[in-house]
């Protein structure tokens, strides 16, 4: 087992959730700002990375009191700084003596409670005014009297520790002011061998590493592959390589980057990934537009694409190459000035109009390196792309 920490917006929804409250957070994640649409325009915001990064508001990854129509520009100023996951939430002006520290950890002897009194950013600075208590050995009643919330709190958050297999749980601050409690920042470590029992209630993509080893381009793909019923994999493996691969079908897509291996160009390999299921334009566009991020991104001094697969049964070929010449029209501009080359080879329904689409924008664009469907061998549009690569 092993305690690992999740977002701040999926620790609070499980918290305000389970204590009743409701809950105004906005998770953004990569650049899907359709939230944006939902925002009350009365209001200001809270924008904070939310990548379990420490003194966050000391290196200046919170913004406060931003008015709604400067949120695209505080996200994009937190994004500059190489973060990719953000919360959003309702700003709530305060004092800073209002401010608690509460801090609950699951220790051999039960549950230890740390409580303040002088709670806000500088509490590791204050740690004299941090007072210990052991819950059972000391009382719900003895915990809240010190900081002056309902000793029926402390009772429920340590269920709700109980229930979601949460290890360590900490609020800081929590202010408390006018009979109200606010839960401004939260972190919260969970037993990672619990995640059977909580059925869901978090899981992997909620844990912190999961957004800051992931790069973005991977993320989306993630995200895509949740939101529909076909599936897309993109896993980096050389982030400097200078062969990229957009295959198609799970079994091709093995073979394929195996004689990338085979040919002895495996350390050039950059990504391996495919998509199957008949994804519609939209979705292969969204997915193609990742690969050439990281494809132009590439320090290599040469690169190719092989854009391959089998013979697709159900996949629609005309289809899925709309969506991929969208994105390679694109950013064409900086295909061309990278002198970057196309290998296609596919098959499947509509593979005729649709390699022939490919072949016309290929070399309209000066980007031809060539296009195949199932007459030519699997394998061998690798040593046609690799000729490429080996003569520059």
């Amino acid at each position: 087992m092993a305690r690992k920490r999740i977002s701040e917006y999926k620790a609070k929804m499980l918290l305000f959730e389970a204590l009743g409250l409701p809950y105004q957070g906005i998770q953004v994640r990569n650049s899907d700002l359709s939230f944006y649409t939902s925002l009350d325009n009365t209001k200001t915001y809270v924008v904070k990375v939310d990548q379990g990064v420490k003194k966050r508001f000391k290196q200046g990854l919170i913004h406060l009191d931003i008015h709604s129509e400067m949120l695209l520009d505080s996200i994009e100023d937190l994004r500059n700084k190489g973060y990719s996951q953000f919360l959003i939430e309702p700003y709530y002006k305060h004092k800073a003596e209002d401010e608690r520290y509460l801090a609950l950890e699951r220790i051999r002897e039960g549950i230890a409670v740390y409580v303040s009194k002088k709670g806000g950013i500088d509490i590791e600075e204050q740690q004299n005014f941090v007072q210990q208590f052991i819950i059972p050995q000391d009382t719900y009643q003895e915990v809240a009297k010190y900081i002056g919330i309902d000793a029926k709190l402390v009772e429920k958050i340590i269920k709700v520790m109980d229930k979601f297999y949460i290890s360590f749980l900490e609020i800081n601050p929590l202010v408390v002011k006018e009979n109200k409690l606010l839960f401004l920042d939260l972190a919260v470590e969970v037993d990672s061998a619990g995640s059977f029992f909580v059925k869901d209630a978090w899981n992997e993509r909620d844990f912190i590493d999961y957004a800051v080893e992931h790069t973005v381009e991977e993320a989306v793909v993630e995200e895509l592959s949740t939101r529909s019923q076909a599936s897309f994999k993109l896993v980096v493996l050389n982030p400097n390589g200078s062969i990229f691969m957009l295959l198609s079908g799970g079994g091709a897509s093995i073979v394929l980057a195996d004689e990338v291996y085979n040919q002895g160009f495996g350390k050039e390999l950059a990504n391996y990934g495919e998509y199957s299921g008949n994804p519609n334009a939209e979705e292969t566009y969204i997915y193609t537009k990742q690969l050439l991020s990281l494809l132009l991104k590439s320090k290599a001094r040469n690169k190719i694409l092989i854009i391959a697969g089998g013979v697709a049964n159900f996949t629609d070929i005309r289809i899925t190459f709309r969506g991929i010449i969208q994105a390679l029209t694109e950013v064409k501009h900086e295909l061309q000035k990278q002198n970057i080359k196309v290998y296609v080879r596919r098959g499947g329904p509509y593979q005729e109009e649709g390699l022939a689409m490919m072949k016309s924008f290929l070399e309209k664009e000066k980007l031809l390196g060539d296009v195949s469907g199932p007459e030519m061998v699997l394998t061998d549009i690798v040593g046609e792309a690799l000729r490429f690569l080996k003569s520059e």
